[in-house]
């Protein structure tokens, strides 16, 4: 099978030890070692959604959430 030929890749949740399919992206800046315009992602299941937001909100690096399927679109 060529690499053309293979199923797109499923997308992990960024969660330690989580296998689940992601499908939220938690878009996220830290202010101290990023310029403001830069943006990094965690991806979520549906599961660490809320754990992983709220990890990045009480530190102040939460962007924005948004559904994997229009992340970048």
């Amino acid at each position: 099978m060529s690499t053309a030929d293979a199923p797109p890749a499923t997308v992990i949740c960024s969660a330690k030890g989580c296998r689940r399919a992601a499908e939220w992206v938690l878009v996220w800046n830290n202010p101290k070692l990023h310029t403001p315009d830069r943006r990094k992602t965690w991806v979520a299941c549906g599961e660490h959604r809320d754990h992983l937001g709220e990890f990045l909100s009480v530190r102040g690096f939460l962007k924005e959430t948004v559904p994997l399927a229009e992340y970048g679109a």
